[in-house]
Order: C-alpha cells, then sequence, then structure tokens
C-alpha cells in the first residue's frame, strides 16, 4: 500500500511540475539586453532536464506500481544487466554533450566583448556598489590596491593624468547609456561578490586580488536591481544595488556633471604613468 501511494505522490508531483513551467509562474525577468541567446540556453538545459525528470520519476512510479510487494510473490534477482548499462552511459553522455556544448559556445561570446565597449569599473566591498568611468578622454586611469584609503576606495593614483577626469560613483547607481556595448571590469576590496542583473542575464564572479569581466548592450530604458549572487557575510542580503539605463544624450550630461578624481582627491605624489 505504501508503494502504491509513494507511485502516486510521483505522479502528482510529475504533473504539478509541468503544469507550473507551462504556466511559467516562475519565468524570466522581462529581457533588458542583448542576450536574448542566454534565455534560449536556459530553455534547451530546461527542456533536457525535465524529460528526464519526466521520465525517471514516471519510471520509478511504474516500478512501484507493477512490482509491489504481494503475498507469494518472489523478488527475482539478477547481478548485472551489460546491455542496459551500455544504453544508460550512451543516453547520458549524450545528454550531457548536449547541454555542454550550447554553454561552451554561448559563454565564448560572453569572455569576447566587442570592439570598442564602453568601459566601467566596478568596485565591491561588503556591503556596497561602486563604480568608476573614464572621462573625457575615454580612459581608466591606474588603480592599485597598495592606494587604498577611506578617501580613495578605488585605490586610484590621483597624480596620473588619466586618473585626473575619471569619474567615480560611491555606491552607485551605475548609469549606462541605452544601445551601447558596456564592458564591467570588476575588483573586489574584501571578500568574494558576484554581480547580477536578472533582466541582463549577466553574472560574473568579483574575486579578490583578480579582475573579471563581463560586457552586454542594454536594449532597454529603466532601472534595475544589481544583486549580490555570492555569499558575502551577514549583511549579503542587503547588498543591492542599481543600474540606470538612460539615452545617451541623458547619460552624457549626467557623466558631465559628476565631481572627477581631481576635485575629489588630492595627488599623492606617487604618479603611475
Amino acid at each position: 500500500m505504501q508503494a502504491l501511494a509513494l507511485a502516486v505522490t510521483l505522479v502528482v508531483m510529475v504533473l504539478g511540475a509541468f503544469v507550473l513551467t507551462a504556466l511559467r509562474v516562475w519565468w524570466f525577468a522581462p529581457l533588458a539586453s542583448n542576450w536574448a541567446s542566454m534565455d534560449n540556453l536556459i530553455v534547451v538545459s530546461l527542456v533536457l532536464c525535465g524529460a528526464a525528470f519526466i521520465v525517471i520519476n514516471l519510471f520509478i512510479a511504474y516500478t512501484l506500481y507493477a512490482h509491489h510487494s504481494e503475498r507469494g510473490r518472489k523478488a527475482f534477482f539478477f547481478v548485472d544487466n551489460p546491455r542496459l548499462e551500455w544504453n544508460l552511459i550512451w543516453f547520458t553522455g549524450l545528454g550531457i554533450v548536449a547541454l555542454l556544448a550550447p554553454g561552451l559556445y554561448f559563454y565564448a561570446q560572453v569572455i569576447n566583448p566587442p570592439k570598442g565597449p564602453y568601459v566601467v569599473e566596478v568596485l565591491t566591498q561588503q556591503w556596497l556598489w561602486s563604480y568608476r568611468y573614464p572621462g573625457k578622454d575615454g580612459v581608466l586611469g591606474p588603480a592599485d590596491v597598495r592606494n587604498y584609503t577611506a578617501a580613495n576606495p578605488f585605490g586610484v593614483n590621483a597624480e596620473a593624468p588619466a586618473s585626473r577626469d575619471d569619474v567615480p560613483a560611491l555606491g552607485g547607481p551605475l548609469y549606462l547609456p541605452l544601445g551601447r556595448p558596456v564592458l564591467l571590469r570588476m575588483r573586489s576590496n574584501d571578500v568574494l561578490h558576484s554581480f547580477y542583473v536578472p533582466e541582463f542575464r549577466m553574472k560574473m564572479d568579483i574575486v579578490p586580488g583578480m579582475v573579471t569581466q563581463m560586457w552586454f548592450t542594454p536594449t532597454k530604458t529603466g532601472a534595475f536591481q544589481v544583486i549580490c549572487a555570492e555569499l558575502c557575510g551577514v549583511g549579503h542580503y542587503n547588498m543591492v544595488g542599481q543600474v540606470v539605463v538612460v539615452e545617451p544624450d541623458e547619460f552624457e550630461r549626467w557623466l558631465e556633471q559628476r565631481p572627477t578624481v581631481a576635485h575629489t582627491l588630492q595627488p599623492t605624489g606617487n604618479a603611475q604613468r
């Protein structure tokens, strides 16, 4: 009786999961970047994993129903079944290839930005998102963790000519121009963080001592939430930020109104050229 109850439970679970997926009760946030291909990749993974989930659970339910214990019935034992095992190996191998191959293809695109993207530095620390924009020269000046102070969390060398016109935005929000490829170069001042905006379909870990990067092209104006997708401490729940995508002209006006490194930091006497 318990076996039959478990079989019914498995069937109901499969039907419930299928209905929730078909009705899109939990689904993607509205797309706001060029990465529609990520949606396709996730759908492929969902279909493959969903098919395996349905087949395996329905097979278990059938087995429980067809072979549940009855008085007088004896179980049959066999040591192995090479044909079944080889079939499972082939099906499993094909499934892994079908999952990995598209992922590797799209990942190659993620780590290779187009020529001439707009570069913005992302700086993380518990529990704050900060950003640095290139100034009129279009180049981010040198920065080093050894230059870090409370007044200079980016570690910018204030004497370097390329740094003087950089525009810091401590605590954000991250302003971006619509329709222009953006390359985010990301650093951490303390622990592991992860930059994630669901509408952009992009997520990248930010590792202390390294510079990681990702790129995308905003395709919709509006405000979007930045989420830290790595457990970064007791205040992890509060590490959220905002991305504001605006028209290019509005972005340029906003950038011109921001104070530069030259206005916020004094030279340190340690120029890097």
